[in-house]
């Protein structure tokens, strides 16, 4: 344990927020527990469960200590030495049989920039592949592609978390931020106590919704419908501001042509949200002097996400609610290291410093950082759901690094068995999860606390996690597994395993790109609470980065935002006879992503012990069923099975399922991969089912 460990100020391994915390010595000696860090900005000293419990997954029985090898069918311990030998030999065989492609790599946005950064670097220089992507493709990659395509650049928030009270309307677009990030609803009741107003688009009533002074609950897919609307009703009260749209932006006149093909009485019918709810949330929204809309999963997992989260920025741009004080347009980006994780080249499309891979510049600037030539880096691959459907065909050896598909994929049915299928399968990661049980070898790797690494929170605010005490003697970090891997595979230098090395070269690469952190040092983090990038700037001497984006222009070529010209379309799978019942999916408080090492924590299983089906009393007496009945949840790819949970607060023509565990109730089993043609986002958040009693099933 370091010296440091009485009291070591770091970060939550959780949600996007990155809530401080310090890490104190634990009762009895050995281990750490988790206290208050009130001097934090974000969270001002609130944790949630999964905060407070957050040093649990770090105990000797939650957690993997061994690297372990397939023999005889099963995973046995073995030593390091061995087990990357294997890795390293396999990889390599498949390479040399089938091609660079071949070989995939998927990761994950709870990585550190540094580890994603190594990874990407790793994929593309020592494998020479273009087949690298990862899970925070289904995480804010629809918000990612229409914020670049309006402002020219994606930061989930372009503003600072404080900001949110001092606004006069926020609209929440398919957030659930009371159950998926709860030190964040402080700013939203803090916006109200101040006089402003909350506006929650959602389905269920949730208890964000709750908090609302206007919940309008829309069929699931029909946000884009309603964005439309309300864009409509702007123009047609005129409520433009016309200055704005005529100095600050371009494209308008097809985005109010859609606009007005979406009269009031034309959405309600698309979306059941009524015309005068509908005006209500026009009046409340440009009634202030500033306001905001926010977005999430809701509107960004759909196969229209992209073109929906569009239609949002629009009915800011077209208010004058862009690129001003205490106004704006974000999103509210979900994994630990999402916004980071998307920043430095573990996307199939990316390079460091949210360089575009197909830019030729790009590609001499790093290839330059890397020693590389620029024509030896591969091209675009294939994005995370089609890399993992190419499994065992086109893509024969798979190594995956901080991310659970089993479970978080959608068809996971699917890609369960396209990952059986693969001629070899590496996982580095802390626990035994249901993807690594399927694994050739399993390579057990450091937490949070046990690493010093950093992250970048949904603000774009860059935080350094420390070191608070040692590993266990069998586990290793990430960055020493790829440091072993690309020296067996003859890259003997350029991946080093201290992380202040790395993230050193990360700023080099990044330099000059949208994301810049050339400014940004391990000194200027560990003295203070962060840095918004983009931060420019050499040595310690970086300037002082960008809280609030896009006040004087956009990052666009002509410094103006772009309009986009979108129009209501239907869901990718909608209700029918055989399916007539929509599905929606989400989080739940004491739970996070695919549960991997939540679910290994006593107090948040005894608070969410599993999986259930939520829905309408109307639909349980239609169906017969009573509190706690297993349901059988059927959809064109498969079947789950979970208790009802009967409420008020959700649509009579809606179910809804959590998506935290695996086995019989594991709800993305039932989930479309139906692609957003831009983003590349899978459907999860709406698909057709048909909804049963399940009496000899165990829920």
């Amino acid at each position: 344990m370091t010296d440091s460990v009485s009291a070591t100020p770091t970060h939550c391994p959780y949600c996007a927020l990155q809530c401080g915390m310090n890490l104190v010595a634990a009762g009895g000696g050995g281990g750490v527990e988790v206290a208050e860090r009130a001097d934090f900005p974000v969270n001002r000293g609130a944790l949630c469960g999964k905060g407070r419990t957050a040093a649990d997954v770090l105990a000797p029985g939650a957690r993997l200590a061994t690297p372990l090898v397939r023999s005889g069918g099963a995973l046995v311990p073995a030593g390091w030495d061995e087990a990357l030998d294997v890795v390293a030999g396999r990889l390599a065989r498949v390479r040399d049989e089938h091609g660079a492609d071949a070989v995939g790599v998927f990761g994950g946005g709870g990585l550190t920039n540094e580890k994603a950064y190594a990874l990407g670097k790793f994929a593309r220089v020592v494998l020479g592949t273009s087949q690298i992507d990862y899970n925070g493709r289904f995480c804010m990659s629809s918000a990612a592609a229409a914020g670049t395509a309006a402002f020219g650049l994606d930061r989930g928030l372009p503003f600072p978390l404080a900001d949110v009270p001092l606004t006069g309307c926020v609209i929440l677009v398919g957030s659930n931020p009371a159950e998926t990030m709860p030190p964040a609803l402080r700013y939203f009741a803090e916006l109200k106590a101040n006089g402003g107003s909350l506006v929650v688009i959602d389905p269920r009533r949730t208890r964000t919704a709750e908090l609302a002074d206007l919940h309008l609950a829309p069929r699931p897919g029909t946000d884009l419908a309603l964005a439309l609307g309300m864009l409509h009703l702007v123009v047609a009260e005129g409520l433009v501001d016309e200055e704005y749209v005529e100095r600050r932006t371009s494209g308008w006149p097809a985005a109010r042509a859609s606009a007005m093909a979406h009269w009031p009485e034309y959405v309600e019918r698309i979306t059941g949200v009524s015309v005068p709810e509908l005006r209500e949330a026009v009046r409340l929204f440009c009634a202030p002097e500033s306001a905001m809309v926010l977005t999430a999963r809701g509107p960004e997992q759909q196969a229209k996400g992209t073109d929906t989260v569009g239609a949002w920025i629009n009915l800011c741009l077209a208010t004058g609610r862009a690129g001003r004080p205490r106004s704006g347009y974000g999103c509210l980006t979900g994994q630990g290291n999402g916004q980071g994780g998307r920043e430095h080249g573990q996307k199939a499309d990316q390079l460091p410093g949210y360089r575009k891979l197909t830019d030729p510049a790009a590609r001499r600037h790093v290839a330059e950082v890397w020693g590389v030539d620029p024509d030896a880096l591969p091209g675009p691959g294939r994005s995370a759901y089609e890399l993992l459907d190419a499994l065992g065909r086109d893509v024969r050896s798979l190594l995956v690094m901080g991310s659970n598909p089993v479970v978080s994929a959608p068809r996971a049915a699917h890609v369960e068995e396209r990952l059986r299928s693969l001629d070899f399968l590496a996982v580095c990661d802390v626990v035994l999860s249901e993807t690594a049980a399927l694994a050739d070898v399993v390579l057990p790797v450091t937490q949070w606390a046990e690493e010093t690494g950093t992250t970048t929170n949904l603000e774009g605010r860059v935080l350094l996690r420390r070191r608070a005490l040692d590993p266990p003697a069998g586990v290793r970090s990430d960055l020493d597994v790829l440091h072993g891997l690309a020296a067996r595979l003859g890259v003997e230098k350029g991946f080093p395993a201290d992380p202040e090395e790395v993230f050193e070269e990360l700023r080099r690469a990044s330099a000059g790109g949208p994301a810049d952190y050339s400014g940004i040092s391990y000194r200027r983090l560990a003295e203070g609470d962060g840095v918004f990038w983009p931060c420019p700037g050499t040595g310690d001497e970086g300037g002082p980065g960008t809280p609030r984006l896009f006040l004087d222009r956009f990052a666009t070529e002509d410094g103006r935002a772009r309009f986009a010209p979108v129009a209501h379309r239907p869901s990718a799978e909608e209700p029918d006879a055989e399916y007539p019942l929509l599905l929606t999916t989400g989080r739940v408080v004491a739970q996070y992503q695919s549960g991997a090492q939540t679910r290994r924590v006593a107090e948040l299983n005894a608070a969410a012990p599993g999986p259930f089906v939520q829905l309408h009393p109307r639909l349980a007496a239609r169906l017969g069923a009573a509190e706690g009945d297993p349901l059988a949840v059927v959809s064109r790819r498969g079947r789950a099975v979970a208790p009802a949970r009967i409420t008020t607060g959700i649509r009579p023509d809606t179910v809804f399922m959590p998506f935290h565990w695996p086995g019989e109730g594991r709800a993305n089993t039932l989930t479309n991969p139906a692609l957003d043609p831009t983003s590349r986002m899978p459907e999860f958040k709406v698909c057709a089912v048909r909804v049963e009693v399940a009496r000899g099933d165990a829920p």
